[in-house]
């Protein structure tokens, strides 16, 4: 049902007024996010995202004076009203709660910071709101709404308690959401990706990952199960990312420090539960960092298409074999094609052979896929169609 409108525009974008016209390839790029800008040291950690009017909406933290992921943090977006061409001014949308400040990962300084972090966006298409939730000092979550296409935004909710399920199996001392955006279900269920950490404080690792959701349009929110569990081969999963299918099937996307270097998959029926054995997919490289992925239709209608974003790498030695469980270069962002619901990966195009790394992606009425991605030193937003990504097979 969500996406009938989406068909169809795809088909008039694809193939034009005729169905023998098919579009020209189509590739352009736009910093959103430049370095400096505002005064702010360094923008990462990008999320994207489309409302039910076509306005887009980019977001990320704004680390104001160092690049590190602790720090004095802020949330900023951009609107964008055509398509993601040009951009509004930027705002400060997150936290306008009471400051918390403290941060353990600083010996001195850190006392005066507030690190707010992990922004996701989840677009409600029943009510047309977008409910929004971020992180403050990695231990408190909040959720924040906009009823008007992000031009305004709620007081801050705390929802921290909804984390609390998950200590029956881990005791997290540090909690993130997505980042990225979250999902709805056909249903209405509002879905979020999260991962959790249960070493010192501050630390990253040891690190799970389950879901969130919200069956009340962003009033309540409740814990999942556990999806990717830190055991076995399975080493520090963290930052996931999810899709969903028409079937109501979701999967998940998961970063990690596993010996393999590979990006772990799982599914479920529902996105809360009954999770299947996470697996290692051996074309989805894993240079340790987060990845996006998005189910959009196929030029037919008959099938869906999945689209998948992440650095095309993976650390090496100097003989050119693989260094189990490395950290390969963040670099050659890479947007691949699955006609398979996610089991095989037939086209790859790279996006930006540069630095680049963290990415986001989302799709437009008229069909255009943006991916909105950490370049070098800044946060562009690359514009795409099918036909430019699948030129390369």
């Amino acid at each position: 049902m969500l996406r009938c409108s989406v068909l169809m525009s795809l088909a008039f974008l694809v193939f034009g007024d005729s169905p023998c016209l098919a579009a020209e390839p189509q590739f352009q790029k736009v910093d959103v996010f430049p370095a400096g800008m505002h005064g702010v040291t360094l923008y990462r950690i990008p999320g994207i995202v489309v409302t039910p009017k076509g306005t887009v909406l980019a977001y990320c933290e704004a680390r104001r004076d160092s690049r590190a992921d602790w720090g004095e943090i802020e949330i900023h977006l951009r609107r964008s009203l055509d398509g993601g061409k040009s951009w509004l001014p930027v705002q400060h949308i997150a936290h306008h709660g009471q400051r918390m400040e403290g941060n353990p990962r600083k010996k001195t300084g850190g006392e005066a910071e507030q690190t707010v972090n992990n922004p996701v966006a989840i677009v409600d298409h029943h009510t047309g709101a977008i409910e929004f939730l971020y992180c403050l000092n990695y231990a408190r979550c909040f959720s924040i709404r906009s009823q008007d296409d992000g031009e305004t935004w709620s007081q801050p909710v705390e929802i921290t308690q909804t984390f609390e399920p998950f200590r029956d199996r881990y005791p997290w001392k540090v909690i993130a959401t997505g980042p990225g955006h979250g999902s709805q279900l056909a249903g209405g269920r509002l879905l979020v990706p999260v991962w959790m950490a249960y070493g010192d404080v501050g630390d990253h690792s040891p690190s799970f990952c389950g879901t969130i959701y919200s069956d009340d349009h962003g009033k309540t929110w409740k814990a999942g199960e556990v999806a990717v569990p830190n055991e076995g081969m399975f080493h520090h999963p963290n930052e996931s990312m999810l899709t969903t299918f028409d079937d109501g099937q979701v999967m998940l996307i998961t970063r990690s420090v596993s010996q393999p270097n590979r990006k772990i998959v799982t599914k479920s029926k529902t996105g809360i539960g009954d999770w299947g054995t996470p697996q290692f997919h051996p074309q989805l490289l894993e240079p340790v960092c987060m990845a996006s992925i998005l189910s959009v239709p196929s030029r037919d209608g008959d099938e869906e298409l999945v689209l998948f974003t992440n650095p095309h790498s993976v650390a090496k030695d100097k003989k050119g074999e693989e260094v189990p469980a490395g950290r390969g270069k963040r670099r050659n962002l890479t947007i691949k094609l699955s006609r398979d619901r996610g089991a095989t990966w037939e086209i790859s195009r790279t996006i930006d052979e540069g630095p680049s790394a963290y990415s986001d992606l989302a799709l437009l009425p008229d069909g255009t896929i943006l991916c909105l991605y950490e370049g070098d030193n800044t946060i562009a937003c690359a514009r795409m169609n099918l036909e430019w990504i699948m030129e390369s097979k």
